[in-house]
């Protein structure tokens, strides 16, 4: 990584700092338009979000042009998966900056610079025994989910924020628990930079849900491996709402996804979908399985 800030960065003012990100108004950030996602607004956003960061303006402008390559990457693989990729999914994962959210928060440290890669595609720690997942297995989570316009949304386990934000960009309102109380208090400060203003996270323990949501979530994602499904998530299911969660012993191979579905008169339905990897629920989770 650069050890610091382009110069032309440096000579901004704040007031002029202020200029550009208030050009893009209070409108969410779309990455895909250079206009309203720049370096200044980068800095500026990231800033906000309370987090260090020393990426130049020459890596930034790295990103973008390698961010069509990965998108193009993600359409290919959707198309493979499902025979065709969501125009949702593909739209949300345009417009959402995946390298505000690559950041380590125990050593409060940016690896923006490594966003989109496009070999090696893997997970990157996070810190605190965390990960961002790869964006292909994101977009794989995203896609199955079907999330449209009207949805209320669960994540189970908010990780960098990342997906909690592409769902954000589809649906109505999304929820999101993160058990790891240092790590969910600084990601909750990172969406409201971006202009995402219907993300609700709250720390505590995802295996519970979140009762308090009335009415119950159409899509409930969890980004980490159960060994059985928390009977509260498929409470709190709607008719007709999806439940997308790798089930499997921590750290072992033989974890799979599986895709849960309730029907108009409440009968859960269950099939077995891709094997996985993913790191273990902990809290009640963790307990019970002792």
């Amino acid at each position: 990584m650069q050890k610091l800030i382009a110069k032309t960065a440096i000579a901004l003012s704040l007031a002029s700092l202020t200029t550009v990100f208030a050009a893009a108004g209070t409108a969410a950030v779309n990455a895909g338009d250079p206009a309203a996602w720049n370096y200044p607004v980068f800095v500026r956003a990231y800033q906000e979000s309370g987090r260090g960061q020393n990426l130049s303006e020459q890596a930034f402008k790295a990103i973008q042009e390698r961010r069509p390559q990965a998108l193009a990457i993600i359409d290919k693989y959707l198309k493979e998966r499902f025979g065709q990729a969501d125009p949702l999914v593909m739209k949300a994962f345009g417009e959402v900056p995946r390298e505000y959210y690559q950041h380590h928060y125990a050593d409060n440290r940016s690896f923006a610079n490594l966003a989109y890669e496009l070999d090696n595609i893997k997970p990157w720690a996070i810190g605190y025994g965390s990960a961002l997942s790869d964006y292909l297995g994101q977009a794989y989570m995203t896609q199955i989910a079907k999330p449209g316009p009207n949805d209320v949304a669960l994540e189970i386990g908010t990780g960098s924020g990342f997906q909690s934000s592409i769902l954000s960009r589809i649906v109505k309102k999304t929820y999101s628990i993160e058990i790891i109380e240092p790590l969910g208090k600084a990601v909750a400060k990172i969406y409201k930079p971006l202009g995402y203003t219907n993300v609700e996270t709250r720390v505590g323990d995802g295996f519970f849900g979140w009762p308090e949501v009335k009415g119950g979530f159409d899509i409930i994602i969890v980004t980490c491996a159960a060994q059985y499904v928390p009977p509260a998530l498929l409470e709190q299911l709607k008719p007709g709402g999806r439940l997308i969660i790798p089930i499997g012993q921590p750290f072992k191979k033989g974890q799979f996804l599986y895709v849960y579905t309730k029907d108009k008169d409440g009968k859960v339905h269950s099939r077995k979908d891709v094997g996985v990897y993913f790191i273990p629920m902990t809290g009640e989770a963790q307990k019970q399985a002792q």
